[in-house]
């Protein structure tokens, strides 16, 4: 393994976590780099549901030291509430176990009051935010108003930089309320900063020393703040890049980089869609595949596969291979279709360009596939699959132009395998 980046590379939602969970066995950290609590991964094993918004996937193996980097946002409560819920599961957590990176900044509830009123303002113009105060977090650390992990340690200082962050939004308020949010703070952070530490140091030690590193990307790269649908994006970088940012580990030290796509898209909130399906389909697959957002509950949209967006996903992430994951909720249709070109005007073209007012009169050019009737959700190689699945995963790589190497066919860790070549 040695160091391997798992990347979402549609809107998000591509069943990273499980894919994360499937190749964590040899790793010995796994790592977040960006994003916060509106991340939602879960993992399925042995029966059992395991959800994760900020601690890494690769805390359900004992062994696996697991990072948050300097580039995740913490959101005290909500981080102390999924550390007591995967204890009450039996998840054993120390502080040999999860280190937080002490530049990390933190996600205040101004934050959340802030996203929240943002996102009323813009009425039927919304982002579609997951209202967890992410955004508005991130502003205020560019701003170079944020307040950070180690600013905890020192509470005079953090009692002046929340007067000075209250004092940026323009918001009236006392000595006495700063003390209340300023106490709060420090209960939470009292059973919290045993995590505490210098992720950046650990990762370039471990790499001296051939440790095996597996990143974990959250939200997907077609939500990037630069080559996503801006505006309709997320609020971090979600590309290879951003692992540099992030941890401090230079992405040109990264040996492979996989990009995970779902066989069929999805997105939650709003933003372009050019496959996007309002039929008895969508609801089908929907349902099928419990398309409903890990962290807000809203049902996800649903869409052919975009290889048109899956390819420049590909090509801006360096993608060395990808999987695939959910091929299993497409059995029992008829036919399946894949959007490889758009056609805009008359004109057909294989990339993205059009401007975001643009793409409600975008049209995608189909090729079409016969579908298959079996369960494959027991299928251990691609040799088992039926062979309109086979042809279907072969178009998917074709292209893409990416090498496929893992298919998953069902939501548990054992529905998993690799393609051998």
């Amino acid at each position: 393994m040695a160091s391997l980046l798992v990347l979402g590379c549609m809107w998000g939602d591509e069943a990273k976590a499980k894919i994360v969970d499937y190749l964590a066995g040899p790793a010995d950290y796994v790592v977040r780099f960006q994003g916060g609590s509106n991340a939602g991964h879960t993992i399925v094993t042995e029966g059992k549901k395991y959800v994760f918004h900020t601690v890494p996937s690769g805390i359900l193996y004992p062994k696996i030291k697991c990072l948050i980097g300097a580039g995740v946002l913490i959101d005290l409560e909500s981080l102390a509430h999924e550390l007591e819920a995967l204890k009450q599961a039996g998840v054993a957590i120390g502080k040999s176990r999860l280190v937080i990176d002490f530049r990390a900044a933190l996600v205040l509830p101004l934050h959340k009051e802030l996203d929240s009123a943002h996102e009323n303002q813009l009425g039927t113009s919304r982002i579609g935010t997951t209202r967890r105060g992410i955004g508005p977090a991130y502003s205020d650390l560019t701003a170079r108003v944020g307040i950070r992990l180690e600013d905890l340690e020192h509470p005079q200082y953090l009692f002046k930089r929340l007067a000075q962050l209250y004092e940026y939004h323009n918001i009236d308020i006392t000595p006495d309320q700063i003390e209340l949010e300023a106490a709060r703070l420090l209960v939470l952070w009292k059973s919290l900063k045993k995590y505490l530490g210098n992720v950046e140091k650990i990762l370039y030690e471990a790499n001296k020393k051939d440790k095996n590193i597996l990143f974990e990307g959250a939200q997907g790269a077609l939500l990037d703040l630069n080559f996503g649908s801006y505006p309709y994006v997320t609020s971090s970088r979600v590309m290879t890049d951003a692992i540099g940012t992030g941890t401090g580990f230079s992405a040109r030290r990264v040996d492979e980089v996989m990009g995970v796509y779902k066989a069929y898209c999805t997105r939650v909130g709003e933003g372009p869609f050019v496959t996007e399906l309002t039929d008895d389909i969508a609801t089908r697959i929907r349902t099928i595949g419990n398309e409903f957002g890990t962290t807000t509950g809203r049902p996800r949209r649903i869409g052919w596969f975009d290889a048109v967006m899956g390819r420049q996903s590909a090509r801006i992430n360096g993608l060395d291979h990808f999987a695939i994951t959910c091929l299993d909720v497409l059995s029992g249709l008829k036919e399946l279709k894949i959007c490889h070109a758009y056609e805009y005007k008359g004109v057909v073209s294989t990339w993205p360009e059009n401007h975001l007012v643009e793409y409600d009169k975008v049209k995608p050019v189909y090729q079409v596939f016969p579908g298959w009737e079996e369960d494959i959700s027991n299928c251990k190689n691609f040799k088992d699959l039926p062979p309109n699945a086979q042809n279907y995963l072969k178009a998917i790589h074709y292209y893409l132009d990416t090498p496929l190497t893992i298919v998953s066919v069902g939501k548990d860790r054992k529905q998993t395998f690799i393609l051998e070549d």
